[in-house]
């Protein structure tokens, strides 16, 4: 029998998604915050932007205050991105001393770890277990004035390198729905995934902002025939095709042309959301995504095998549950952090009716490298 939980058992409610409003309704969010916080308008800051960690700085502040009185001095960080954690890690930097641990696991190779400027980065998820020992050797303190932010998306559950295949299974799954809707029999997944695969790595994070939704818009694309591949690829390296606006626009040129193209009703709602500057301007698309992670949520019965379960459901990762666990021993604040959309996060008003949870309310069997179960 698997052990199951979610992230609530050990976070509660002290969690924050893409949007930077709190799930915890005694927190003020980024809406009523962002002046306080530093920034000069009211928007949405990704997670590599340095107005992003003044905004989580606040929000982590606002925390310590409701359980103590001593100040927040020091941070911790577990994440799964070298770049986007890295980043976020160094922004973090600037104000507070902080700590962190990345990892994506890649079996395929010998076991590393290696730190750097205060960073542990690992290629196994079990390498958690020796961050505790590296925070004693910094002479960094786990008490009440140390916060551990935990990255969900990848990080808490769908461990990159092991389980995370699960949830871009999911995340296919709504694009499939999507274009199903509008295309009918002609969207064909054997041509969207090695596109997916193919643009979905860090070299070409300059062109997808390594933002889901705009990679998605473009694949779909792509595999219709919109922005044909191939001309996606020499365009990159021929350096006519320079940012995600540039392909967009493009976009919009060739569908004008084609009013009764099935394509156009899902470019409009993109394209319209994208020139407002929201950053998760696919909204239908993440509709469905949430509703297709859930589904491979404590899916499988208990009878199924263990390896079974890491190959098609989501699962909560052992080592970085456990962590949390004993940081919440030592009297540390623990705090969820994740920049996946609230669209694919939180259920629709109508589906909350349904009984539906936001996903760190979502049961999830826990697994680790050693595929644990319990009797």
């Amino acid at each position: 029998m698997f052990e199951r939980g979610s992230i609530h058992d050990v976070l509660g409610d002290l969690v924050v998604y893409r949007n930077l409003e709190p799930m915890d309704g005694r927190l003020r969010g980024l809406r009523d915050v962002w002046a306080e916080a530093g920034l000069e308008a009211y928007h949405i800051p990704r997670k590599a932007e340095p107005a992003y960690a003044r905004v989580v700085l606040h929000l982590l502040r606002q925390a310590q205050a409701l359980r103590s009185d001593e100040p927040l001095r020091r941070l911790l960080y577990i994440g799964d991105t070298r770049m986007n954690d890295g980043r976020t890690i160094a922004s973090l930097g600037a104000h507070l001393p902080v700590r962190g641990f990345i990892a994506a696991e890649r079996m395929e190779e010998p076991e590393r770890v290696e730190v750097s400027e205060g960073v542990m980065t690992a290629n196994r998820w079990g390498a958690l277990a020796g961050f505790v020992a590296f925070l004693e050797g910094e002479g960094f303190p786990l008490n009440e004035g140390a916060t551990a932010i935990i990255d969900l998306d990848k990080t808490a559950f769908g461990a990159r390198g092991r389980n995370s295949h699960v949830i871009d299974a999911a995340r296919v799954e709504a694009v499939r729905q999507t274009a199903e809707e509008v295309l009918g029999g002609a969207f064909d997944e054997r041509t969207f995934r090695p596109i997916y695969d193919e643009l979905n790595r860090q070299a070409y994070h300059p062109f997808t902002g390594d933002n889901q939704d705009y990679l998605t818009y473009i694949c779909l694309m792509a595999s219709a025939g919109v922005y044909p591949f191939d001309q996606i690829l020499d365009d990159l390296a021929a350096g006519r095709l320079g940012s995600f606006a540039d392909f967009i626009e493009t976009c919009d040129r060739r569908l004008r042309t084609e009013e009764a193209h099935g394509l156009l009703p899902v470019h409009q709602e993109v394209y319209d959301n994208f020139r407002r500057g929201d950053p998760t301007p696919f909204k239908s698309f993440r509709y469905r995504e949430y509703q297709a992670t859930v589904a491979r949520m404590d899916a499988l019965p208990d009878e199924a095998d263990p390896h079974e379960v890491l190959k098609r459901e989501i699962v909560l990762t052992r080592e970085v549950m456990d962590v949390a666990r004993l940081f919440r021993e030592r009297g540390v604040l623990l705090f969820g952090l994740t920049d996946k959309p609230d669209e694919a996060s939180v259920p629709s008003s109508d589906l909350a009716a349904e009984g539906h949870l936001p996903l760190h309310r979502v049961t999830m069997k826990v697994v680790g490298n050693a595929v644990t179960c319990v009797e």
